[in-house]
């Protein structure tokens, strides 16, 4: 059976970059190289397409020294049109060449640019075939407002809270003060289109709001407050079903949190001390059950193919989901692989899957 082709895209203008690099280091590292021929490109901080090296120790997770994708001078020319999927490269001498025909692209970026649809989007236009969700909802799960939305509209309950937009934040900043107390302290101000816990701040009083509402415009022209919810972090991961089949969800896991105040950027990438990631997670035959339901109606709701990781809290008067991620940390360590691994997936087999699913989805 011949090779396919697989272009590998990551990195992007993100402030989730460094993570996109972290999670190509992985795949890299992981990919079967007996079925696929994988054409690394990066994308730089400034949106450059390049030929990036095929080597996994090169975007390590390093706290010291992050991974990124820097400029080389070599440029990426996408198929001219859908009559053709061949790439192809000019390198940092002016010189092209071909790179062959393309059979998937797996983009495994966070973030706008690169998680909300545009590139979904640019993938479409060129007629190539992609792993993950499609534009509608990337757009969707990308935008926690409108998420929010969609979830209640399907009968999942969702957190208390409000959007603010940084013209009302300008404007009149005491009423968003008013509607984040009356949602009772403390809070969470988080950017509506951002991931990786980047931007988020926990609230106590009102004396912190502004200092919040700031990181959180920083990443966004809106943010949504929400109420802290009391209960157990649990996630699960989603995978479309084959054909016609209902989406499948995997085993829960649960970020137990016992020394920092969430469960934020440096404890999911840095291995910063405070949280521990149990999998699985220790929940009753019922509650997993409606569990998988929720996860599985949460991903139908925003229109998901491919794969997901659906967030929940567990509280005393039953589960609240808080997001659905479309492209989900994907190093080895991350949640979502380690939720498919609990539930009989290895992370090269969740490769694999995911590269099938991105061939059969007709877009």
């Amino acid at each position: 059976m011949p090779k396919q082709t697989v272009v590998l895209l990551f990195g992007g203008r993100s402030s989730e970059h460094t993570i996109s690099c972290a999670t190509a280091g992985g795949v890299l590292d992981a990919i079967d190289r007996d079925r696929y021929t994988v054409i690394p490109v990066g994308i730089t901080r400034e949106g450059a397409f390049t030929l990036e090296e095929d080597r996994a120790a090169k975007f390590t997770l390093n706290p010291d020294a992050m991974p990124e994708v820097v400029d080389n001078g070599s440029r990426i020319l996408w198929p001219q049109s859908t009559a053709s999927k061949e790439l192809r490269v000019v390198d940092a001498s002016g010189e092209a060449h071909s790179l062959g025909d393309v059979d998937v692209v797996f983009p495994i970026l966070h973030g706008p640019w690169g998680e909300d649809g545009t590139l979904q989007g640019m993938l479409e236009l060129l007629g190539l075939p992609y792993v993950g969700d499609g534009v509608l909802a990337s757009a969707l799960a990308m935008d926690k407002h409108f998420a929010k939305i969609a979830f209640a509209a399907a009968g999942i309950p969702v957190a208390p809270g409000v959007t603010v937009s940084a013209r009302q934040w300008a404007t009149s900043p005491s009423s968003v003060v008013e509607s984040a107390a009356a949602l009772g302290w403390p809070v969470f101000v988080k950017p509506a289109r951002a991931g990786s816990s980047v931007g988020v701040t926990r609230v106590e009083s009102a004396l912190d709001l502004a200092a919040a509402m700031a990181i959180g415009l920083a990443e966004d022209s809106k943010v949504l407050i929400e109420a802290a919810i009391v209960g157990r972090e649990i996630e699960c991961g989603v995978l479309s079903g084959r054909g016609d089949a209902a989406p499948r969800v995997s085993v829960a896991g649960e970020i137990v949190v016992s020394g920092r105040a969430f469960y934020d950027f440096d404890a999911k990438y840095l291995d910063a001390p405070g949280i521990d990631l149990v999998c699985p997670a220790e929940i009753s035959d019922a509650e997993a059950s409606t569990l998988r339901q929720l996860a599985a109606r949460a991903f139908d709701a925003i229109g998901g193919s491919g794969l997901a990781r659906a967030d929940f809290f567990l509280t005393e008067s039953g589960w609240v989901i808080n997001e659905i991620n479309t492209m989900p940390g994907f190093t080895p360590i991350s949640m979502f692989p380690k939720c498919w691994l609990a539930s009989g997936m290895s992370y090269p087999e969740l490769i694999d899957e995911l590269i099938t699913l991105g061939l059969e989805t007709v877009r």
